[in-house]
């Protein structure tokens, strides 16, 4: 794979490289490997240096842009994430529609380990990061809440899901702090009293960064754990490595199937969604 020092998106462009659809990864998925033609791109940010290099290639005749949102190796734990540095070179290279993958705790019986979950709402019980770009001058309210996850995108995921493994669509996702697992008084909190159905660390801000730069946001999610609510079986980062390999190839399969449906146009419908959000 050809290592490009990108000083900036021009001139990535100036090689006629503008990718429109970008992907995230979770745990275990630090390279795509789905990519013809890839370019490892080297970016630095106003926000300092992504996660890691940005993988740029073909798929189905379109350029995509993939980012491991932990770096190869693991490296930020959720809380350290340079997620704003992570949405602007996204950004900045011509994404307008990003894909997620993350590995989440189920806190429902029916959403067992190894399915997959497409969410449609969030609550934010995070606590010390970097949620927003409208730090100023401006005052801005971006209002992402009807519908936080685009609503075409999760189409394309549930359906897409459904060839290779057993989805759910829909669900709301409590992110957590972390990098420490729920209490068991926790995970009853957001299992009884929020109505939650699952629970993970790294969808917060990152939701909120990707759709205030106007790109359009869909997950696909998969459960790993029963998180802690179920007795006899605690969570433990070893369970979820081993249940993110397992189901690896299969997300790769999902991806396939969805990226080349994705219309360039969706991103526009986005970016307007943003166009009134300051004062």
């Amino acid at each position: 794979m050809k290592l490009v020092k990108a000083t900036s998106p021009d001139e990535l462009r100036s090689m006629g490289i503008t990718p429109r659809i970008g992907v995230i990864g979770g745990s275990g998925l630090y390279d795509p490997g789905i990519l013809g033609d890839a370019v490892e791109v080297q970016m630095h940010t106003p926000y300092g240096f992504p996660s890691d290099n940005l993988i740029v290639g073909r798929l189905a005749g379109s350029w995509v842009a993939f980012l491991p949102r932990h770096g190869r190796g693991h490296k930020y734990p959720p809380h350290k994430i340079p997620y704003k540095a992570n949405a602007w070179a996204l950004r900045a290279v011509g994404v307008s529609s990003v894909i997620a993958v993350s590995a989440v705790g189920s806190l429902r019986q029916d959403y067992a380990p190894g399915d997959f979950v497409v969410p449609d709402q969030f609550v934010d019980m995070t606590k010390a990061r970097e949620y927003t770009f409208f730090d100023g001058p401006r005052v801005c309210h971006p209002q992402i809440g009807v519908e936080p996850f685009n609503e075409e995108i999760r189409r394309l995921l549930v359906e897409a899901a459904a060839k290779y493994n057993k989805v759910h669509d829909g669900g709301c996702y409590v992110c957590i702090e972390g990098p420490r697992f729920s209490t068991k008084a926790e995970s009853r909190i957001w299992r009884d009293v929020y109505a939650c159905d699952i629970i993970g660390m790294t969808l917060v801000p990152e939701i909120n960064l990707i759709r205030e730069m106007g790109m359009c946001y869909g997950l696909l999610a998969l459960v790993t754990d029963y998180d802690i609510w179920v007795p006899h079986q605690p969570v433990t980062a070893d369970a979820v490595e081993r249940m993110s390999a397992e189901k690896l190839d299969l997300a790769k399969k999902v991806l396939v199937d969805v990226i080349p449906r994705i219309p360039d146009s969706l991103g526009e419908k986005c970016s307007r969604e943003m166009a009134n959000a300051c004062i």
